[in-house]
């Protein structure tokens, strides 16, 4: 067994030593450690979080791949302890309820088509670990007994023995939005390290963590019919642990999710989406866009209450029970913070528990005195935290990437302007030595989704590579445009059958003021999106040539294509009234940037997922023919393996890279940098 180290989480500095800061390189960003899953001891004491980098395996140097591994921290001096080190690294960790075990999950001991994650424990002072499940595909999720002696967990219905034998082969097939191998609950023994399978089912996907009963008789779930993205008809089960019933206490059309049982056992609380759109042939419905809702299920009576409020007009986040059940704590966004609401059940009142905070979640103590945290701040990377549970006075425990205080920053501003008599919010990354009278190169970072926000966090990481450009002289603007949440449902729902119309102006008003103010020189203007990020660049070139440069990183180019090839297009379909048809088609290709190409003069790079399901790879294929074609220079780079996002490291550093060497090129006509 390899020996644990103890590692104060207090640096002491040392006369003399200091160093000035310094610009924010690509390495830097991906040399981030991510700081993941905090959860507190049932006494309060301690803390698991896991600790996600970049690590070399020792078969293959040359590589990097991303590994987490579990750590323990002390509530009452802040030393840490890291408890895993095996090179297949360990996620997921949580306690025992009765405080004796550790658990996580890990792929230790496989390799290759086997390398699936199971369930290990471990004492929790530390020690050897055990696996305790055997199961034929990865855990995906997992929740403790109460009573500490069984583990549900979820995994995908395993292949029958014809099935694996063909895919070994190589005699397989994909018969699209057809085979589904759905997820299901088991219940792990922890003494006897036995499993048995509670429930079935040909139209019973379980989705998420379930939750237990206090006394350990049933499950809570959420469960779909399908596999598909698209299909977001789950609804909240009540799964019998003997008898394997499952019985459906939700009826409605739209997402039921997150189900958690209270500790007295009277309630069950959990999020919906209320869908009311028309119902497709294969029984989906046209997306919508609402704010989840807080509801309540009465166990005793079997009723349903539905606890939102006009005095809470933003989503509802996973909900977490104080032990005496009074109190239902979340996370949601708010303005450009993630913060900690509370919800009194005798009541109905909502009540703000942190302000100008991004807040991580990470559960609460038997006793509910004190809640494990993650908080970030734009000068302060995430680490650990442990507050009351009033929130008011957070006491950090963790210095996890110790070398950011080397960095030089720059500031970061919440700002807000007029468009069209409504008041939008984003944020002004200002360069490092911002003075006062001098203009700067402005770049414009429009956010995914449509239906996320921009946070005013940590821009020391993968993406658009924020506190690097400030090193480099630039300002950034992260636009929040009608359509983001954090702002009430109203200003969500304000771009729907209007993408490129109140959203764009949103972005250019925010362009004008930040040019007003001196700060952004109106000549040396660049933008730069992913997802609907990608879609807005895409617009905002066809649309004005005040950007000198873009990129567009897996945009949407012409919707009609887009509805028709990509896995979610009852959600595109919730923002242009339905299928696309003859009432409608004209709305799909008025609103794809493709259908105004020839307006184009940007220079365009163009960054894709190879494996892109989301945005398929016939998006950015367009856009660089539309471009080329007129002789608009661009460039298409595509990222073997990738989806959506990019998740290997190399691909990572290369946009990075790449995006910077080619802004630069065009707005300031520098030299690129080594690729």
């Amino acid at each position: 067994m390899k020996k644990a180290y103890l590692v104060m989480a207090c640096l002491v500095a040392m006369p003399g030593l200091a160093a000035a800061a310094r610009p924010v390189t690509f390495e830097d960003m991906l040399a981030m450690r991510r700081v993941e899953a905090p959860v507190i001891s049932p006494d309060g004491a301690y803390v698991l979080y896991a600790v996600r980098q970049w690590e070399s395996p020792s078969r293959d140097p040359q590589r990097k791949e991303a590994r987490s591994q579990v750590w323990r921290v002390s509530v009452a001096d802040g030393s840490t302890r890291q408890l895993t080190f095996d090179e297949a690294g360990a996620n997921a960790p949580a306690w025992s309820p009765d405080g004796r075990f550790i658990s996580f999950l890990s792929a230790r001991g496989s390799s290759g088509e086997d390398r699936r994650a199971q369930i290990w424990l471990m004492p929790a002072d530390g020690g050897e670990s055990r696996k305790l499940t055997d199961s034929k595909d990865a855990v995906i999720a997992y929740e403790w007994s109460p009573d500490s002696k069984r583990i549900a967990f979820v995994s995908r219905e395993p292949e029958t023995a014809d099935e694996e034998a063909r895919r070994k082969r190589g005699d397989d097939r994909r018969i699209f939005e057809n085979e589904f191998r759905r997820s299901h609950i088991w219940v792990a023994d922890v003494a006897a390290g036995t499993s048995d399978r509670v429930t079935e089912g040909p139209v019973f996907g379980v989705r998420g963590t379930p939750s237990w009963s206090p006394d350990g008789a049933r499950l809570a779930v959420a469960a779909a019919p399908t596999t598909l993205v698209r299909d977001d008809r789950s609804d909240i089960y009540l799964v019998d642990i003997a008898s394997r019933a499952a019985d459906k206490i939700t009826t409605n059309a739209g997402p039921d999710t997150a189900p958690r049982w209270s500790p007295d056992g009277r309630t069950i609380a959990f999020t919906s989406e209320t869908n009311r759109n028309p119902e497709w042939p294969d029984g989906t419905r046209t997306g919508t866009v609402v704010n989840s809702r807080l509801i309540l299920y009465d166990v005793a009576s079997h009723t349903l209450k539905d606890a939102s409020s006009p005095q809470f007009d933003l989503l509802a986040g996973d909900p977490v029970w104080t032990p005496d059940s009074r109190r239902i704590l979340f996370t949601t966004g708010k303005s450009v913070y993630r913060e900690v609401f509370a919800y009194e059940v005798a009541t109905g009142r909502y009540e703000q528990l942190t302000k100008n905070q991004i807040v991580t979640l990470g559960g609460l103590s038997r006793d509910g005195s004190r809640a494990a945290l993650l908080l970030e701040s734009a000068t302060a990377a995430p680490n650990v935290y442990v507050s009351d549970l009033a929130m008011t006075s957070p006491r950090r425990l963790t210095t996890v990437n110790p070398e950011a205080s080397e960095f030089a920053l720059g500031e970061a501003e919440v700002i807000r302007w007029k468009s069209d008599g409504v008041e939008i919010e984003g944020i002004l990354q200002k360069p490092v030595g911002y003075a006062p009278g001098t203009r700067y190169p402005l770049l414009v970072v429009p956010h995914g989704g449509p239906t996320g926000a921009h946070l005013n966090s940590f821009r020391v990481g993968f993406g658009d590579g924020g506190q690097h450009w400030a090193g480099q002289g630039w300002a950034v603007l992260y636009p929040n445009p009608r359509g983001s949440t954090n702002y009430g449902e109203r200003f969500m729902t304000a771009n729907i059958d209007d993408w490129g119309g109140r959203d764009f102006r949103d972005v250019m008003t925010g362009v004008d003021a930040v040019v007003a103010r001196g700060i952004g020189d109106p000549d040396r203007l660049a933008i730069e999106g992913w997802s609907y990020g990608g879609y807005m660049t895409a617009w905002a070139i066809t649309q004005t040539n005040r950007f000198k440069a873009a990129m567009v990183g897996a945009g949407i180019i012409n919707l009609v294509s887009m509805y028709a090839t990509n896995d979610m297009p009852n959600y595109l379909a919730g923002f242009f009234r339905g299928v696309p048809g003859a009432a409608n088609l004209s709305l799909y290709l008025e609103r794809s940037p493709l259908s105004h190409a020839a307006r184009a003069t940007t220079p365009t790079l163009i960054l894709h997922g190879g494996n892109d399901e989301r945005v398929p790879i016939g998006q950015p294929m367009e856009l660089y023919r539309a471009l080329r074609d007129r002789g608009v220079a661009a460039e298409l780079v595509f990222y073997p393996r990738e989806g959506h996002g990019l998740t290997e490291y190399f691909h990572q550093l290369d946009r990075l890279r790449r995006q910077f060497d080619w802004i630069t090129k065009y707005v300031e006509r520098r030299r690129p940098t080594s690729q």
